[in-house]
This record gives structure tokens, sequence and C-alpha cells, in this order.
């Protein structure tokens, strides 16, 4: 029989224990967003409802076209958003890392100063609105895809620690610089790029800033916006109904709010265990010679 010893029983001790504190605060909020709203001004929130129901389900998926539209919508920005971001990022990394660029240093502080420095929304807006980013897919695109130079400045640190002599032979054998790139640097750098596309990722699913300054075409709304403005205009009818004499029927806002966030994180949630293989591939690159 195998031994088992002191230090796996507590590092399966406190792995069980991050876990478990990892996945309860998900499962409360599941749990919310399928009690009464009743219940939960009673009682607050709780593990087990004293009554369940799923108002807040139905009310989200009463058009059901809206929501999977909007899904789709989402998804389609993310996934081409968050490809163009990146290949942006990885050619400018790439042309910051290269010390034979002249002005490099000049071009990376500009980019620092772009990053501690904002122009504010009027100019922002502007510009978007003459380039033609308004009611259009583009819109949700477009401002997000000029890339974040945190992200850029991650990447560039990585390629400087890959061997120049690795280039310069590449270059012998008469490789250009975008087979360079996409063919050398790119399988070599996967631990950053996953982690800066997961960044993007993130930021192209979550938002809903460009869509309520960009678009007004329900049609073109994302997830994230659809949701937003349902909630609102809930928010304002429980407020309506408390100067109201009819308070018998309670609006499920606080269920609604759960039932919200547990539709969002639907396919992101799935992004990371995807990713997650990439990091560790990434990581052992080189380090066995066979």
């Amino acid at each position: 029989m195998k031994r088992v010893s002191g230090f796996s029983v507590l590092s399966y001790t406190v792995i069980s224990l991050f876990s478990l504190a990892c996945v309860l605060p998900l499962l409360l909020v599941l749990m919310v967003s399928i009690s009464d709203e009743s219940s939960i001004m009673k009682n607050g929130y709780q593990f087990i409802p004293e009554q369940f129901s799923f108002v807040a389900y139905s009310m989200l998926f009463h058009d059901g076209s809206a929501i999977f539209r909007s899904y789709g919508i989402s998804i389609f920005i993310t996934v081409v958003g968050s490809i163009a971001a990146l290949v942006i990022t990885a050619m400018a990394a790439y042309t910051l890392a290269n010390e034979q660029v002249k002005f490099r240093n000049g071009m990376a502080l500009y980019f620092f100063i772009t990053m501690v420095i904002g122009a504010g929304i009027v100019p922002w807006y502007i510009v978007c609105t003459r380039l033609g980013l308004s009611n259009n897919l583009l819109a949700l695109i477009i401002p997000n895809l000029i890339f974040n130079p945190f992200n850029m400045f991650l990447v560039r640190n990585f390629m400087k620690g890959i061997p120049v002599s690795l280039k310069e032979s590449a270059k012998i054998d008469g490789a250009g610089d975008i087979y360079i790139l996409f063919r050398i640097y790119f399988p070599l750098c996967i631990p950053v790029l996953a982690a800066v596309s997961l960044f993007y990722a993130l930021g192209y699913w979550n938002d809903w800033w460009n869509a309520i300054m960009l678009v007004e075409n329900k049609s073109l709304y994302p997830l994230q916006y659809l949701l937003f403005r349902l909630q609102s205009e809930l928010q304002m009818l429980s407020n309506l109904q408390v100067f109201s004499a009819n308070q018998s029927l309670t609006p499920p806002t606080e269920s609604l709010k759960m039932a919200t966030a547990i539709t969002t994180i639907g396919p992101i949630v799935l992004l990371y265990p995807f990713l997650q293989r990439y990091f560790v591939k990434g990581l052992i690159i080189g380090s066995v010679k066979e």
C-alpha cells in the first residue's frame, strides 16, 4: 500500500479549501438567481432558497431571439477583435524588440504616454464618428482594436528574451520579418500571447461602453449592453413602484442581477481551460533535448 505523506495531505487540504472558496460564490449567485424575490427580501441571499422561482430567467429569455442575436454578436466581436488585436500587438512588439529599428525607444515612449494620459471622451467620440464607426459592427471592434500598450510591452519584453542569433540565422536562410514573426516568434511566445489574448477576449466580451456610445440599432446590441438595458429598465420600474399604490407585485431585481451574471459567463468561462494547455505547452518548449 502506497504511503501518503503529510505534505501531500496538507497540499490537498489547502487546494480543496481554496477550490471550495472559489466555487461557493458562484454557487450562491446561481441559487439567488433561482430564488423568489420576496424570499430574498425577507431572508437575504441563501444557498438553499426558501422558495424557488425562475421568473428572472423567464424575463431574460422572454424575447429569446434578441438574447441569442446579442450572444452571436458578442461572440463574433470577441473572436474577431481578439485575433486582430493580438496580431497588431505582436507585430508592434516585434518591431520595438528589434534593436536594428531606429527610434524604437522614442516609439516606446510614445506608447507609454498614451497609456498614462488619455485624451478624454469627447475627442474619442468625435474621432470614432468621423471615421464612420457608428451603428455598425466595426464600432464594436475598432475602438478596442487599437492595442493596449501594456499588453504590447508585456509581449515586447518576452520577445527580448529570445536569442537574437535565432533571428539572424533565419535571415541568413532567406526568411523575412513576417515569416520570422509568425513562424518562429509566435510559437516561442505562446505563453505570453495566450495571456494577452485572454485579456483582450475578456475586454471584448465585457464591453458595453462602445455600444452605449456608438450604437443605436437594437439589432447590433452586444449581450452585455442588452442585459444592462433590461436591468436598468427593471430597476426604474421597481423605483416607480415604491411611489405607486399597488405594491403587491415585486419586480425580481436581485434575482435578475444574478441571472444576468450566470447568463453572461457561459462562453468566456470556457476560454481559460482552452488556453491553459498553451501556457504549459509554451513553458516546456525547448526544455527537453531529444
